[in-house]
């Protein structure tokens, strides 16, 4: 099948995934739409929300939709690598056996992971950038496709251990979750309270997410578009010649290389679920803030003019 025909059926298919997920949760479109981004770029993601705003449930509806296996790690402060990765065992005859962890599946569900000391959230790395986790010695490869959706809660800070800004840039994607409006909370709440839970049906393989995986790959980008997300990247750096007053008074480090590619992959998704053939800058633009949100540390000025980091990224654009 020719790479057109492959764009209108990705097209098609993420309509009726949006659809199907849309059956379990109410609202939350854009969320729902950044996680898929990160998903079909090979990306991961960190869901950043108060309890109660449906993120396991939201993560679990989207790997039924997509026909992958999924399994949730709790994430708490005496959880150890190996409860993750999985450890070796003497066996009957004496021979050292690996026991899997549930780190092997498809979608891990990495629920609240700034709860686990650092040691353990170190044991994600590998998997989250290798494909692949190393335990005594040996090498295991994961089956793909392979996605690691974290969550956070961004108020209750007692006794957490916040990721650091190297396993942060792992993740494509910094997605915040808000509260429903006045008529989603109904409807959500007519939904949970009442009759039976509504079934999720499956609509991909493993196999066809890869091959849209390479799809995206393979999409041409026009160097005026890859010059402008690296340009913008730039004028994050507050050391940069380029970077404009605001980020130099308010941001202390900006964003590194791993930022200007996640933007134009995500671009790139972002324009072939819309039905074109290669991103604009538009398309970067959308991408921007859940792909910058994570990556730029502001200082103490910018905390006490109540200045947040979206509002430094949407002046940048």
């Amino acid at each position: 099948m020719s790479d057109v025909a492959l764009v209108q059926q990705l097209v098609s298919r993420y309509e009726a995934l949006r659809q199907e997920i849309k059956k379990v949760i109410v609202g939350q479109d854009a969320v729902v739409e950044e996680v898929l981004l990160s998903v079909f770029s090979g990306g991961h993601a960190l869901l950043i929300g108060v309890p109660g705003l449906a993120k396991t449930l939201l993560v679990n509806t989207v790997s039924q939709a997509l026909g992958l296996g999924f399994k949730r790690i709790q994430f708490t402060p005496d959880l150890m690598p190996s409860d993750i990765l999985g450890s070796e065992i003497l066996d009957e005859s004496r021979n050292f056996k690996f026991i899997k962890g549930p780190i092997f599946s498809n979608i891990i569900l990495a629920d609240e992971i700034n709860r686990t000391p650092p040691k353990t959230q170190a044991a994600l790395l590998e998997a989250m950038q290798e494909r692949s986790v190393t335990v005594a010695g040996h090498n295991y490869k994961l089956d793909l496709p392979y996605f690691v959706l974290a969550t956070q809660n961004p108020i209750e800070q007692e006794g957490t251990y916040p990721l650091p800004e190297a396993q942060l840039d792992r993740f494509m994607f910094a997605i915040n979750l808000d509260y429903p409006s006045f008529a989603e909370e109904v409807e959500v709440v007519k939904a949970t309270t009442s009759g039976t839970p509504q079934k999720v049906t499956p609509l991909f393989t493993a196999q066809e997410i890869i091959d849209f995986q390479e799809l995206i790959r393979r999409i041409p980008v026009a160097d005026n578009v890859i010059e402008y997300a690296v340009t913008l990247v730039g004028k994050t750096r507050p050391k940069s010649q380029s970077a404009p007053d605001l980020v130099k008074k308010y941001i202390d480090w900006g964003a590194g290389p791993r930022a200007s590619q996640n933007l134009i992959l995500a671009a790139k998704t972002h324009a072939v679920l819309r039905g074109n053939f290669s991103p604009d800058i538009a398309d970067v633009q959308k991408v921007a803030i859940g792909i910058l949100r994570h990556r730029l540390i502001k200082n103490y000025k910018a905390e006490a003019e109540g200045l947040s980091i979206e509002d430094i990224i949407t002046s940048l654009l």
